[in-house]
C-alpha cells in the first residue's frame, strides 16, 4: 500500500477554532492466487517456488475520510492484521516400507526386452492424428475405479505422453518385444485387464487400446497409492519434488515401462529403476509436440 499524508501546521488561539487539514490516499492491492499444484511441476521435477505473502495495514482514519466516509471524533486508525500465509499442498512422503497391497490380482510380468537390432512391423492402417487424439481423450475422461476410488483419474497429458513416448501415437505399430498399438499393450497384459475390469477391449483397435493403456495407469495409481501414499491417489506434478521416488505420480510411470513388481513390493521401498523414462515422460508431459494436436 501506497500512502501520501500532509498536515498543516496548527495554532492555537484564544477565541479561535483549531484548525487543520489532512489529506490522504490509499490503496490496496489485491491477494495473490493461489498456487496450483504437475508433469510441476508444474511441469519440472523440482520444487515449485512458495509465495510469501505480507499483510498491509487498512487505511487510516484520515484516508477513509478523504474518500468520502463520514469523520468520527475519536476514531483511531485500523489496526493492521496479522500476516496471511498463503496456502500450500504438500506431498505425502511415500511410506519408508510398502504396506500389503490392496490389490491382490496382479498383472503378469514384462517379457525380456528384444534385441536392439529387431525391428517393429506395422499392420493395418495408420489412425489419423486426430483420431488418436479423440481416443485418448475419451480414455482420460472415464472413471475406472467408480467404487473403491472414484476421484482416480488419468491426467490427459499423462496419457498423450506415454503414447508419444511408447509409439509416437503410431496405431498401427507392433513392437520386437510384444508391445501392440498407441500404448504398447502386451497381449498377456491386455487379457488380464480384461479379466479384472470385466471388460472386452481389443488390443488392434486404437480406441480400445488407448483405453486399456488408461486401464493400467489407474491400476497402478491405486495398487502404488494403496501401499505408499496411504490412498492418495493425487497424480499431481505439483507433489513431486526432485527425488524421483517422491510422488506417486513418477511411481506409476515408472510401473508403466518395467512392471509394478519393479517398482513396488510389500516390506520394500518405494523405487524407480528406470530414472531415464520417467524423466522423459514427465518432459513430455508439458513440451510433447502431441500436446498440440
Amino acid at each position: 500500500m501506497v500512502r501520501w499524508t500532509a498536515r498543516l501546521g496548527a495554532a492555537v488561539f484564544a477565541g479561535l477554532l483549531l484548525s487543520g487539514a489532512l489529506v490522504g490516499c490509499a490503496t490496496e492491492g489485491e491477494s495473490p492466487r493461489d498456487q496450483a499444484g504437475p508433469v510441476a511441476l508444474a511441469d519440472t521435477p523440482v520444487d515449485a517456488p512458495t509465495d510469501e505473502v505480507t499483510a498491509e495495514p487498512s487505511p487510516s482514519v484520515s484516508a477513509v475520510e478523504s474518500m468520502g466516509a463520514a469523520p468520527s471524533r475519536r476514531a483511531s486508525p485500523s489496526p493492521s492484521p496479522k500476516p496471511k500465509k498463503k496456502p500450500t499442498r504438500t506431498a505425502p512422503k511415500p511410506l519408508a516400507v510398502a504396506k500389503p497391497p490392496t490389490e491382490t490380482m496382479v498383472p503378469p510380468a514384462p517379457p525380456k526386452p528384444a534385441p536392439s537390432s529387431c525391428k517393429p512391423t506395422y499392420q493395418g492402417a495408420q489412425v489419423a492424428r486426430a483420431e488418436v487424439k479423440a481416443a485418448l481423450t475419451d480414455a482420460a475422461g472415464r472413471s475406472y475405479w467408480p467404487v473403491s476410488a472414484p476421484d482416480i483419474t488419468v491426467p490427459l497429458n499423462l496419457l498423450k505422453a506415454t503414447a508419444w513416448q511408447e509409439s509416437g501415437w503410431q496405431s498401427n505399430i507392433h513392437a520386437c518385444d510384444g508391445g501392440v498399438g498407441l500404448m504398447q499393450v502386451m497381449p498377456a497384459t491386455a487379457t488380464w485387464m480384461n479379466q479384472r475390469f470385466e471388460q472386452s477391449y481389443q488390443i488392434d483397435d486404437y480406441r480400445d487400446n488407448a483405453s486399456l493403456g488408461a486401464t493400467y495407469l489407474a491400476w497402478a495409481t491405486k495398487y502404488i497409492g494403496d501401499m505408499y501414499f496411504e490412498s492418495d491417489f493425487r497424480l499431481d506434478p505439483a507433489l513431486c519434488t526432485a527425488a524421483l521416488d517422491s510422488c506417486l505420480l513418477n511411481a506409476v510411470i515408472a510401473a508403466y515401462n518395467v512392471g509394478h513388481g519393479a517398482v513396488a513390493q510389500e516390506g520394500k521401498p518405494l523405487a524407480i529403476p528406470n530414472p531415464s523414462y520417467v524423466r522423459n515422460v514427465r518432459a513430455l508431459m508439458t513440451e510433447c509436440v502431441c500436446l498440440g494436436y
